[in-house]
C-alpha cells in the first residue's frame, strides 16, 4: 500500500517563502517519478514540479520556475517543495504523487497554501 502525506502549508504574505513536504515511503524515488502539483481555486489541478526518476533531473510549469523548487532526501524518504516570491496567485491545495504504471497513480491528501 502506497501511502503519501503532505504537510508544511499554512498562510503566508506575498513574497515570503514555505517549504512542503511529502512522506512518501522506501525505495520510491529509485523507480518512479514524484511531482507536486496544485488546485487552485475554481481551476483544474495543474502540475508544478517533477523529480525524474535518479533524482537528477527536474521540470517545472513556467508559472513556478524560478520560484519553486523540488527536491528529495532520500534518508529521510521525503519529497519537498520549496516555495518562494510567494503570490496570491499561489494559494491553492497542493499534493505529492507518484508515477507508476503509466499514470500519476498515486497522490497524497494535500496541504493548503494561502497566500494574501
Amino acid at each position: 500500500h502506497v501511502q503519501l502525506v503532505e504537510s508544511g502549508g499554512g498562510s503566508v504574505q506575498a513574497g515570503g517563502s514555505l517549504t512542503l513536504s511529502c512522506a512518501a515511503g522506501r525505495y520510491t524515488y529509485k523507480r518512479n517519478c514524484m511531482g507536486w502539483f496544485r488546485q487552485r481555486p475554481g481551476k483544474d489541478r495543474e502540475g508544478l514540479a517533477v523529480l525524474w526518476i535518479g533524482g537528477a533531473t527536474t521540470t517545472y510549469a513556467d508559472s513556478v520556475k524560478g520560484r519553486f523548487i523540488i527536491s528529495r532526501d532520500n534518508a529521510k524518504d521525503t519529497l519537498y517543495l520549496q516555495l518562494s516570491s510567494l503570490k496570491t496567485d499561489d494559494t491553492g491545495m497542493y499534493f505529492c504523487a507518484r508515477y507508476d504504471s503509466y499514470i500519476w497513480h498515486y497522490w497524497g491528501q494535500g496541504t493548503q497554501v494561502t497566500v494574501s
